[in-house]
């Protein structure tokens, strides 16, 4: 596929920008023909955003277990909810995930959740990038890790290099669901097959207290002890960290994903300690989590509340500016996937969005990207491109308003399942 960007703004210049197959061949005057051409009149053109930690299904719980405290929402209300859900459930959650994502500019989505092949299909079917992984829990019991590694190495023969745009990772949940013995089994299928491994990572006081109680030593120190950190890790939240633990993250090059939002909702009890890990050469990128705890999947808004929240908890205005925020969306998002994105040049992957500049959130337009993070809407999101291949058009996606029924069907036969 070819596309033509004709007069379009990008940092401050009216430009075309030429995409051929999924590359960004030509930005300037450009006089060649494509088989699409879109007019960038009013527009600026920006990097898409990459989501780095999501459970893409979990858009069928939205809304239905909100203000409880993070383990009880766990064990009373998700958990149990998520053991009546098939993969066709799951296909169709992750279809309407997909689509909420592209509808506010997200192109990529790091993703954990039950019955991966459902999700896998969704991504592959909607034309977005993700990292999939299968969730793994066994509860340190023997038969249930067993299980568990069989239905990874069944997913990794399935789906591994199946498709260029979807990594397959895998998802060892946490060391509160996870015994060291699958820990290590999954550190050893990582190194050897080059994997990420997606892992929900200090998230909140008691998952600090009881490791230290089981291990004798904080969560960081534990997977460091059992060599489980690499630069194929990568780990959400990382909230209740100290400073001996940002140190072995970075000396270990693993990659943390901030959840501000879900952190907050769930009210974790500490905020993100972004100078710190920054500071210390941590990779950083920003996530959403999942629709039962955020509870949308719109990277726009994340911005603004991971720039805020730093700006509050330090009392300082300046802390994670508009540039290094939009940086943790993009060049980071990309960067920490091994994606040649994140930025609007020459060679690189066409990821990207056109955003409606003409619209009052937008206006006046002294800067784009202080707009972006704290005046923008999903809304002003008009094109998304990803890989080269256009997903959306003048706020339009193919098959819309259908996946949205079927998605509402699927959504409460779930919940009359579980009654």
């Amino acid at each position: 596929m070819s596309i033509l960007i004709r007069d379009v703004l990008l940092k401050g210049s009216t430009v075309d920008i030429y995409v051929e197959d999924n590359e960004i061949t030509e930005i300037g005057d450009v006089n060649v023909e494509a088989e699409h051409t879109i007019s960038g009149r009013n527009k600026e053109v920006l990097p898409a955003f990459y989501n780095g930690h999501n459970h893409a299904a979990m858009t069928l719980l939205r809304g239905y277990a909100d203000d409880m405290l993070l383990h009880e929402w766990l064990s009373e209300k998700i958990w149990p909810l998520e053991a009546k859900m098939t993969e066709s459930d799951v296909y169709v959650g992750a279809k309407l995930a997909c689509l909420e994502m592209i509808k506010t500019g997200t192109v990529f989505f790091n993703d954990m959740y039950w019955h991966l092949p459902g999700t896998y299909k969704a991504a592959d079917e909607s034309g977005l990038r993700a990292a999939v992984s299968g969730v793994h829990v066994d509860q340190f019991k023997d038969d249930m890790r067993e299980d568990g590694i069989k239905t990874m190495k069944r997913n990794f023969s399935l789906f591994h290099k199946k498709n260029d745009r979807i990594q397959f990772a895998l998802g060892p949940h946490a060391i509160y669901t996870v015994s060291k013995e699958s820990l290590e089994w999954i550190r050893d299928f990582s190194e050897e097959h080059d994997l990420f491994i997606h892992f929900h990572l200090s998230e909140t006081e008691k998952e600090v207290k009881d490791c230290v109680e089981q291990h004798g030593c904080r969560p960081v120190e534990y997977l460091e002890k059992l060599g489980f950190l690499s630069e194929r890790f990568i780990g959400a939240h990382a909230v209740w960290l100290n400073d001996k633990e940002i140190n072995l993250l970075a000396k270990n090059k693993a990659r943390v994903v901030h959840n501000p939002i879900s952190n907050m909702k769930l009210s974790v009890g500490k905020a993100f300690q972004y100078n710190k890990l920054r500071d210390a050469g941590v990779l950083i990128g920003l996530g959403t989590d999942g629709c039962a705890s955020n509870n949308n999947l719109d990277m726009l808004e994340e911005m603004k509340f991971a720039t805020v929240l730093q700006k509050f908890t330090n009392n300082d205005p300046t802390a994670l500016n508009a540039k290094e925020t939009f940086d943790l969306a993009t060049r980071n998002g990309a960067k920490m996937f091994g994606i040649n994105a994140g930025r609007i040049r020459e060679g690189m992957e066409a990821d990207m969005i056109l955003v409606d500049i003409m619209r009052p959130e937008m206006t006046p337009n002294y800067n784009i990207v202080s707009n972006i993070i704290y005046s923008a809407g999903s809304a002003c999101v008009d094109t998304t491109i990803c890989d080269g291949k256009i997903l959306m058009r003048n706020r339009k996606v193919d098959g819309e308003r259908e996946l949205l029924r079927e998605a509402t069907e699927v959504a409460n036969d779930l919940i009359s399942r579980s009654m």
